[in-house]
C-alpha cells in the first residue's frame, strides 16, 4: 500500500481531547478503528469503553458501522497529503441494571402522560 493511499485520521473525544493522529489504509474495517481506541484510551479518564460495542464513531454526521471498511463508510480518500480527519467518538454508557429490572419496578401510580378535556 503506498503512503498516498493512507489517510490521517484523528479521534475527538467527548471532553474534547484527541486520540491520534495515526495513519489508516482504505481497507482499514471501522472495528479494528474501535479496537484501537479502546486500547489508546486515556487511562486517567472515567467510563472508558470496555467493548467496540460501547463505541460509536461518527463522520460527517453519520455513525459508521463495525464491519465496514473506510473506503465503504464513504471516508474520503485524501488527496493532500497534509490533510487530517476528525472522527468524533461517543461512549455508551455503563448500565446499572438490566432493562427488565427497570421494567419491572415501573411505577405505575404515576399518570401514564398527559390528558385534555374539551368542553
Amino acid at each position: 500500500m503506498a503512503a498516498a493511499e493512507l489517510v490521517d485520521i484523528k479521534f475527538r473525544l467527548a471532553d474534547g481531547t484527541d486520540i491520534g493522529p495515526d495513519k489508516y489504509g482504505p481497507s482499514s474495517t471501522v472495528g479494528s478503528l474501535k479496537e484501537k481506541i479502546i486500547s489508546q484510551w486515556p487511562k486517567d479518564k472515567e467510563n472508558g469503553p470496555k467493548t467496540i460495542n460501547d463505541v460509536k464513531l461518527i463522520n460527517a454526521g453519520k455513525i459508521l458501522e463495525n464491519s465496514k471498511t473506510l473506503a465503504e463508510s464513504g471516508l474520503p480518500v485524501v488527496e493532500d497529503p497534509g490533510c487530517l480527519v476528525t472522527m468524533h467518538v461517543l461512549v455508551r454508557p455503563p448500565i446499572a441494571g438490566k432493562k427488565s429490572d427497570k421494567l419491572r419496578h415501573k411505577d405505575t401510580s404515576k399518570p401514564a402522560g398527559c390528558s385534555c378535556s374539551i368542553l
